[in-house]
C-alpha cells in the first residue's frame, strides 16, 4: 500500500459486505416468500423483504463504489485523500441513515410523516430526512475526493470516475421532487433509475474496471484510456436518450416508442466494447499478477454484463416486444444479471484486488474466491434462465390469452422452486466470498533443519 489514507476503503468495503450479506438473505426469503406465501406474512410482510432487498443492494454498490474511489484516487492522483476524517464522518452518516431507513421499513414507523415516514416510490422509498444526509454524504464526499484529484495528477481514470460520482449524485436530487401527477412522477423517477444505472454508474464502472487492467494486466496506460473513451462515449450517447424505453407506457408522448427503442438499441454496445476491452488487456498483458481471483471477477464483469444488461436488456427494449413483456418475470431476469454482472461483479472484483494489499498481505484464499465466484455466477445464470422461460410462459398466458395474474402464478411455481434452489446457490457462494476476503489462510510454517539437543 503506497498511501496511508487508501486504508479509509477498507472500512467501507466492510459495511458493504455486510450489507451484501443483508442483500442476498432477503433475496432467499423472497424467493421463498415466492413459493410459501404466507411465510412471516404479518411479521415481515412481502413489500417490506422487497423493499430492503432492493435498497440493500443500492446502497451496498453506493459504498463499494466509494470505497473503491477512496483507494484509487490516491494512486492515481499520487498524494493522499484530503481529509480522512470527512471520509469517515461521511460514512457514519451513511450507516444512521441505512440503519434508520430499514427501520422504518420494517416497523412501519411514522406512517404518513413527510419528513420521518417512508415515501411510496420504489427504490427512493428513504424517509426525506435520510435523503438529507444522503446528499449531505454526498456532497463531503465529492468535496474530498475533487480536492485529492484536482491536486494532484489528472488522470483519464480519475477524470471519468470523478464525472460519474459527480452525475450520480446531482442525478440523485431528483428524489425529493415527487409530484402528483403519476406519469410525470414516473418520467422524473427514471432519471434517477435509468440514469443511474444505465448512465453514469457506467462511467464509474468503466473507470474502475480500467484501473484495475492497467494493474493486473501491465498493459500500457495509452491503450487502456483509448478504450475508456469510446467505452464512456457509447455508453453517454445509447443511455441518455434510451431512458425513452421506460416512456413506452406512462402516459408520455408516442414519439419515445421511437426514441426509446433506437437508443435502447445501441445500449448493448458499450457493454459489447466493455467486454472486449477486459479479454483484450488481458489477451495483450504481459503481467502475471499474483491475483487471479481479481482478474476472474473483472472479466467476469465485464463478459455478464454483457448478457445481463445488453443481450438480455436488448430482448424486451423494442416497444412493439415490450408491449407484451414489461412487468412479467422476463423484466426480473435482465435485472438480476444485469446488476449482477455489471455492479455485483465490479465491486466484488476491487475488493478482491484492493483487500489483501490494504491488509499487508499476499492474494490469499484464491481457491475459495474463485470457486465462489462460479457458484454464485452460476447460479445467478441459472436464476436468470429460469425467470426468463417463466417470463414467456407468463407473457403468453397473461398478455396474450389474457389469463387472470393469479391462475398464472400458480402455472409458474416450478419455477419458482428452480429459483429458490438458484438463490440458494448465489447464498452459498457470498458466504464463500466474505471467508475467503475476511479469513486469511494459516500461514505454513516450514520445519527447519533439526538441531542437536542440548547438553
Amino acid at each position: 500500500m503506497k498511501y496511508q489514507t487508501q486504508k479509509i476503503a477498507l472500512a467501507y468495503f466492510g459495511v458493504a459486505m455486510a450489507l451484501f450479506a443483508t442483500q442476498v438473505s432477503f433475496g432467499l426469503l423472497a424467493g421463498w416468500i415466492y413459493v410459501a406465501p404466507n411465510t412471516l406474512s404479518e411479521l415481515l410482510p412481502f413489500n417490506i423483504v422487497r423493499m430492503i432487498h432492493t435498497n440493500a443492494l443500492i446502497v451496498w454498490l453506493l459504498l463499494g463504489f466509494f470505497g473503491a474511489a477512496y483507494f484509487l484516487i490516491p494512486e492515481e492522483a499520487e498524494r493522499e485523500i484530503h481529509s480522512s476524517k470527512l471520509a469517515y464522518l461521511q460514512l457514519a452518516i451513511l450507516v444512521i441513515g441505512t440503519l434508520g431507513a430499514v427501520l422504518t421499513y420494517m416497523f412501519n414507523l411514522f406512517e404518513g410523516n413527510w419528513l420521518l415516514g417512508k415515501e411510496g416510490r420504489e427504490f427512493i422509498e428513504q424517509p426525506k430526512w435520510v435523503k438529507v444526509g444522503i446528499v449531505v454524504a454526498a456532497l463531503m464526499f465529492l468535496y474530498n475526493v475533487t480536492m485529492t484529484v484536482l491536486k494532484g495528477k489528472k488522470t483519464a481514470i480519475t477524470g471519468i470516475l470523478l464525472l460519474g460520482l459527480w452525475g450520480l449524485a446531482l442525478l440523485f436530487l431528483f428524489a425529493f421532487y415527487n409530484p402528483s401527477n403519476l406519469a410525470l412522477d414516473k418520467q422524473y423517477w427514471w432519471y434517477i433509475v435509468h440514469l443511474w444505472v444505465e448512465g453514469v454508474w457506467e462511467l464509474i464502472m468503466a473507470s474502475i474496471l480500467a484501473f484495475l487492467m492497467l494493474k493486473l494486466t501491465g498493459v500500457d496506460r495509452e491503450v487502456v484510456e483509448k478504450w475508456l473513451y469510446v467505452i464512456v462515449a457509447a455508453a453517454l450517447f445509447s443511455g441518455i436518450l434510451g431512458t425513452g424505453h421506460h416512456y413506452f407506457w406512462i402516459g408520455t408522448p408516442g414519439y419515445w416508442q421511437w426514441i426509446g427503442s433506437i437508443f435502447s438499441s445501441f445500449e448493448v454496445v458499450p457493454f459489447f466494447a466493455m467486454m472486449s476491452f477486459a479479454f483484450v488487456m488481458v489477451w495483450k498483458g504481459r503481467r502475471d499478477h499474483p491475483n487471479k481471483a481479481a482478474l476472474l471477477w473483472s472479466l467476469g464483469c465485464a463478459t455478464l454484463a454483457f448478457f445481463g444488461a445488453g443481450v438480455w436488456g436488448f430482448m424486451h427494449t423494442l416497444h412493439g416486444v415490450n408491449y407484451y413483456t414489461h412487468g412479467t418475470q422476463i423484466t426480473a431476469a435482465h435485472g438480476h444479471l444485469a446488476f449482477y454482472g455489471a455492479y455485483v461483479c465490479l465491486n466484488l472484483a476491487i475488493f478482491t484486488y484492493a483487500m489483501p494489499i490494504l491488509r499487508g498481505r499476499d492474494p490469499y484464499n484464491q481457491v475459495l474466491n474463485m470457486g465462489s465466484f462460479w457458484l454464485m455466477s452460476g447460479g445467478m445464470v441459472f436464476m436468470t434462465f429460469t425467470l426468463t422461460f417463466a417470463g414467456t410462459i407468463q407473457t403468453h398466458m397473461q398478455r396474450v390469452i389474457g389469463d387472470y395474474y393469479m391462475d398464472v402464478q400458480d402455472q409458474l411455481a416450478i419455477f419458482y422452486w428452480m429459483r429458490f434452489g438458484a438463490g440458494v446457490a448465489v447464498v452459498v457462494g457470498a458466504l464463500l466470498l466474505l471467508y475467503a476476503l475476511w479469513v486469511p489462510r494459516r500461514e505454513v510454517i516450514e520445519p527447519g533443519p533439526a538441531r542437536a539437543p542440548a547438553e
